[in-house]
């Protein structure tokens, strides 16, 4: 099937940007759908002009409705580096469609920064919550973002700031490429520049002395969260986590959620990993919440309902944690909704639970372990080791 759907990346250097045969099939066009940005760009064509329509999920429908007419969507840049291009190519057939990539706002900061594009991260925080950028605060990192706004410079340097990186360098690049570019150089603790709306981040972090380290690893300090006291320890959390196995994308069901702080992990673990946590607790869901915001995982969805029959409308997850409130029943659910090659991870402190797990380690096979716990803590004058309660560990692979 020849391409009928052709996705142009344009930048602030409009049509005279384009390659010829590029600018070609945009002055051809039947069709031309963009934003008004993106159509102030395009200059003087002859093709029906058609916005972005709202809500913006009605785009697909738009499209599919002009399939047999040849049309061009435009976009910022790179079409397929957090952009539209992405989204269209997951609804509409890729031999339907060409793409046509420009230089993206990362490669033109990264080049004015003089940074090497392998050294940095790259985020968006376009349309998403700004929360997000949270988990990549470390020292020495070099982050590269696309804001939302002219407020979100602000936001960041505020999350950098309270989280002792007030000494980080901010660089604001507006309007790359075109006639009407800017630049903004600032420290966080000291940021008060406006700056226009559409706008590029880099973010040079410098950490003080006293700067909360947040490590991408699993097993934060337990005081890092807000909780009621029952929860995954920090310790057992970062078994627990490894033996669920983040990776990029996939999705983790957290039965018993409680502060969310295995979700939590596992989000900031893995690029994209996505977490819900079933909590029939309003209180604890609140926590969660609150923790998601504060560590960096703002898309963590929470699930009002307890197992298994919260489970039933839930997408299907590569990874499964039962931290309490085991049972053959929820066990039976989880599983046959997990993913082949999908992980399953269940902890039980009490003997109850723990008869479940040996019985389930009998009829499936898997790990069984024993996880005990002790930290130095002062008694009197001096320090004696504190025990929590031992921890028995169930963990299978589906294959």
């Amino acid at each position: 099937m020849k391409s009928w759907l052709h996705i142009v990346g344009i930048g602030e250097d409009g049509l005279e940007g384009l390659a010829p045969a590029t600018r070609a099939v945009v002055q051809s066009a039947e069709v031309i759908v963009g934003g008004e940005r993106h159509h102030q760009l395009s200059g003087d064509v002859s093709g029906e002009r058609v916005k972005w329509p709202s809500p913006f999920d009605a785009l697909i429908e738009k499209l599919r409705a002009l399939r047999g007419r040849t049309v061009v969507v435009l976009a910022t840049g790179d079409p397929l580096w957090f952009s539209i291009g992405a989204r269209i190519g997951r609804a509409i057939e890729p031999v339907e469609i060409t793409y046509y990539p420009q230089l993206s706002a990362f490669q033109l900061a990264a080049a004015r920064m003089g940074w090497s594009m392998a050294d940095v991260e790259t985020l968006t925080v376009h349309g998403r919550p700004v929360e997000q950028m949270i988990a990549f605060i470390q020292p020495k990192q070099r982050l590269l973002i696309l804001t939302t706004g002219d407020q979100t410079p602000g936001e960041i340097a505020n999350f950098l700031t309270a989280r002792g990186f007030g000494q980080s360098k901010l660089t604001v690049l507006a309007a790359m490429g075109g006639d009407n570019e800017q630049i903004f150089n600032g420290h966080a603790e000291t940021w008060d520049h406006e700056v226009p709306s559409f706008n590029t981040l880099a973010v040079e972090c410098i950490a003080t002395p006293d700067a909360l380290l947040l490590p991408r690893v699993p097993g934060l300090p337990d005081d890092f969260f807000e909780h009621d006291g029952t929860m995954t320890k920090r310790e057992v959390r970062a078994l627990t986590i490894a033996k669920l196995m983040p990776m990029r994308g996939a999705l983790l069901w957290d039965i018993g959620a409680g502060c969310g702080s295995v979700a939590v992990e596992w989000m900031r673990a893995a690029r994209d990993a996505q977490a819900i946590g079933i909590e029939p607790r309003a209180d604890r869901r609140l926590m969660a919440s609150k923790n998601a915001l504060s560590l960096g995982t703002p898309q963590l969805q929470l699930v009002d309902g307890s197992a298994p029959l919260a489970l039933i409308e839930l997408p299907p997850p590569d990874a499964v944690f039962v931290g309490g409130g085991l049972t053959n029943e929820v066990f039976d659910a989880a599983w046959a909704a997990l993913k082949p090659l999908g992980r399953f991870v269940a902890n039980a402190v009490t003997l109850e639970s723990e008869k479940i797990l040996m019985e389930l380690l009998e009829k499936h096979g898997g790990e069984l372990s024993r996880l005990a716990v002790s930290r130095a803590e002062p008694v009197g004058q001096y320090h004696g080791w504190r025990s929590f309660m031992s921890v028995t560990q169930w963990s299978i692979i589906k294959r």
